[in-house]
């Protein structure tokens, strides 16, 4: 082949790293971003948390210096360090400003919070903040009441741990003491053995060298029939079916309780079909014993290994707040969910124009930074407020009356509106959340796809959602509604919908059909 040299024209996207840092901080969650905003504070000495008491300390300042100049005359005449009293703190007086709506029914404002984000090194917690309940004679009757557990958090225990600690008061030989952490270790947080005996066989004679000391499969199953008797009760077993019937063998024994053995032993495949016919027909037993044995089976705990496993809740950080204000929806951005950020003036006012050393080089790319690094904040909080008033301006009609007024959205109707991309909608619409009097919501919720009507409208998604959940939650038991009988229902009120669709707005839902949701009346 021959190498030649070619020219041609053509067009190419130059992403700055001002706008490369820009579409990062777009993307981030409320999280991500504050520990964005944190490697930036560190790695760069020009930015710097804005402190909101500066403003106020400056007051105080000049107020004392006013007071001391008061009592230095007060001597020579009282009556008018009186009058310069007065005069003083009308001069003190704050004005409100009052805000200005961004449109007829939607008005967007900035909130400012009320408590500062970092104490002062020389105050204390309880001279900003309020105790949460008192001790000794400030506490009050209510207070002393109240449980302790409503200022912890659940954490997430250890259930293999838990099992190991009751077995510390078991008397085991070296071997079963080997066999039974075996076991323990292969349970899961469920409370289900993940492995099968012959496996954990394996593993346990693996410890003993000596094929004389080898246990057998008796002596596994032995300790793990201990361990299925420890508390939580039924941890290690195989399955649901095995799980409750150990459940049910520690209650006392009667005539009923051998009924729910039975379907559980015997006729769970029926049970779970809701097949109550055959089931009374078999065992012979009448409505009032099968309903009392269901509610028997009920309350017994199928996951036995979730009462001591609990995962710590998932708190979601909302980045704009909607309310409603004198008729008027309010959209406006947490104030938490960023400080605010400003230029370090000492660092600032040493970089020299004409000074060409490391040092000051190093310290005019970090202004530089520091400065885009504040822009793309703003930008992000600006595009964020835009979308989210965008949002609210279009599903008004959810805000007031629930989901079924939710309308069909997509993101190419918010850009176009907004003159944006598509894919910068999708970047501030991806684990960003917004706080409305009917809960907390990813902005994605409120986007949905439609579903044309009789008339030649549209209903979205969500909307058919709601409906169908409500057609369900008042559906008669015994005869639950059909997907069939759901679709012609929508068909009836102007919404063109099949079947197929009901079913797989159901299971979205995660809704069990039709015969799993039959109950005895």
């Amino acid at each position: 082949m021959k190498n030649s040299l070619q020219m041609k024209i053509g067009q190419q996207l130059a992403m700055t790293p001002q706008l490369q840092q820009a579409i990062k901080l777009l993307q981030l969650s409320t999280l991500e971003l504050q520990t964005e905003i944190q490697q930036a504070l560190e790695s760069n000495p020009m930015l710097e948390v804005q402190e909101e008491s500066d403003d106020s300390s400056e007051k105080e300042a000049a107020k004392m210096r006013n007071d001391n100049e008061r009592e230095s005359n007060k001597q020579e005449a009282e009556a008018e360090s009186k009058k310069d009293n007065d005069d003083d703190f009308s001069a003190d007086d704050i004005s409100v400003e009052s805000l200005e709506d961004f449109s007829d029914s939607v008005e967007v404002t900035e909130a400012t919070p009320d408590i500062p984000d970092e104490l002062p090194v020389d105050s204390a917690w309880e001279d900003i903040y309020e105790p949460a309940y008192g001790t000794g004679s400030m506490q009050s009757g209510e207070e002393s009441q109240r449980d302790f557990t409503e200022y912890t958090s659940a954490g997430g225990g250890n259930l293999q741990d838990h099992l190991l600690e009751q077995l510390q008061l078991r008397s085991l030989s070296e071997s079963d003491q080997v066999i039974a952490t075996t076991v323990i270790n292969c349970i899961d947080d469920n409370g289900y053995l993940e492995d099968p005996i012959e496996v954990i066989l394996e593993a346990v004679n693996e410890n003993f060298p000596d094929p004389e000391d080898h246990c057998s499969e008796e002596e596994v199953e032995a300790i793990l029939r201990l361990i299925q008797q420890l508390d939580p009760i039924g941890c290690g077993s195989r399955d649901t079916r095995e799980c409750m019937l150990i459940q049910l063998q520690e209650m006392d024994e009667s005539p009923h309780i051998e009924v729910c053995k039975q379907l559980i032993g015997d006729h769970l495949q029926m049970l779970a079909a809701r097949d109550f016919a055959k089931i009374k027909r078999q065992l012979k037993i009448n409505e009032d014993q099968l309903q009392r044995s269901i509610q028997t089976i009920q309350s017994l705990t199928p996951r036995p290994g979730s009462q001591v496993v609990s995962n710590k809740p998932q708190y979601i950080v909302p980045d704009v707040f909607v309310k409603k204000i004198k008729g008027v929806w309010r959209v406006e951005l947490n104030p938490d969910i960023a400080p605010r950020l400003a230029v370090n003036s000492m660092y600032a006012g040493l970089v020299k124009r004409a000074d060409k050393s490391d040092d000051n080089n190093y310290m005019r790319n970090q202004l530089q930074e520091a400065r885009w690094f504040i822009k793309s904040l703003q930008s992000r909080n600006e595009t964020l407020l835009r979308v989210g008033t965008a949002i609210v301006e279009r599903q008004r009609g959810f805000l007031e009356y629930g989901d079924e007024a939710m309308r069909p959205l997509v993101l190419r109707d918010i850009a176009e509106h907004l003159d944006l991309h598509e894919s910068t909608i999708s970047r501030v619409t991806t684990q960003k959340y917004i706080h409305t009097p009917r809960g907390i919501f990813e902005f994605k919720y409120f986007f949905s796809s439609h579903v044309s009507t009789s008339d030649g409208g549209e209903c979205s998604a969500t909307a058919i959602r709601a409906m169908i959940r409500k057609f369900i939650a008042k559906e008669d038991p015994g005869k639950p509604l059909s997907d069939s009988k759901i679709a012609s229902t929508l068909v009836a009120s102007g919404i063109q919908v099949a079947r197929r669709t009901v079913a797989k707005y159901r299971e979205s839902m995660s809704i069990p059909p039709s015969n799993e949701r039959k109950r005895l009346n």
